[in-house]
């Protein structure tokens, strides 16, 4: 066995892809994707991509044409990429946002949305007897991510689907958008009688993340064997899952989410389906 060179470096056949956002620099995607790149040895590089909105279009041909892989792409953007993509996934048009763009051999940008799939993955990592057909959800929110929620509980076949906004007609046009009569529009904050019978709650919203308001909701209604998650990683431990966990639920976190979102991509982009493994959330979670 030849021995591998200590010093990683990039090669003039490198595979590149990036993040493009604005902002971008808080983005643990480069983290994330760059563990990877060394765990497998792969001569790649996945870079940060700071874009200002008004220069998305031209920065994301000229990626293309840089010889780039693909990319993904943030808030502000991920409704910003729909149009330029030439061909879109059926979940990223059902959604209504992109956050994966492939450049194909032939030059097509082909955009996809990998949000639900990350979320998913998590639950049956963390959870493996989850059903999600096995009874109603309580879905909280009603921006991109909550959106990704719902086309991927609708498409695993759950019953119904109890979706809840600070603003409720927020809440009412998502519902009228995706046309799925399992979606029931209830109030805000959420009743506990509105918990009743519910498999599974999901906070899609920012509140409880550091330096936004604590989510404030009444879990006495919900069925102890519920499982409760919340797409917020910053911090781990959001007050709606001490809660949860208080009275005997079973709780999963939000890392798992953004580090299975990102597996389609790397993929497509280098050829290896990453594992996503306790020492990868120890390391995007570590400072350094």
């Amino acid at each position: 066995m030849t021995s591998r060179n200590p010093y990683r470096t990039l090669s003039g056949t490198s595979r590149l892809a990036g993040v493009m956002g604005w902002p971008v620099s808080h983005s643990k995607s480069p983290r994330l994707h760059g563990y990877w790149l060394a765990k497998y040895g792969i001569d790649g590089c996945y870079m940060p991509l700071p874009v200002e909105p008004e220069n998305f279009q031209a920065a994301l041909i000229s990626l293309r044409n840089l010889g780039f892989s693909g990319v993904n792409v943030t808030i502000p953007q991920k409704e910003m990429a729909m149009p330029e993509c030439d061909e879109l996934s059926d979940r990223a048009r059902r959604i209504g946002a992109v956050n994966t763009v492939t450049f194909a051999k032939d030059g097509r940008l082909l955009g996809d949305n990998t949000d639900g799939f990350g979320f998913l993955e998590n639950l049956r990592q963390e959870a493996p007897d989850i059903a999600f057909a096995s009874g109603p959800a309580v879905v909280l929110g009603a921006g991109g991510a909550c959106r990704a929620v719902l086309v991927a509980l609708l498409d695993e076949g759950c019953p119904e689907i109890r979706l809840a906004n600070r603003t409720r007609k927020r809440a009412e046009d998502v519902a009228a958008e995706i046309k799925d009569p399992r979606i029931k529009v209830i109030d805000w904050p959420v009743a506990p009688d509105a918990l009743a019978g519910a498999s599974l709650v999901v906070n899609t919203t920012s509140l409880g993340m550091v330096g936004q308001p604590k989510l404030e909701i009444d879990l006495s209604g919900l069925p102890q064997t519920a499982l409760v998650t919340d797409i917020v990683y910053a911090p781990l431990m959001t007050d709606l899952l001490v809660q949860a966990k208080a009275r005997g639920n079973p709780i999963v976190d939000g890392l798992g989410m953004l580090l299975h979102q990102a597996r389609p991509g790397f993929h497509r982009w280098f050829g290896i389906d990453p594992e996503v493994t306790q020492e990868l959330r120890d390391f995007v979670l570590s400072p350094d």
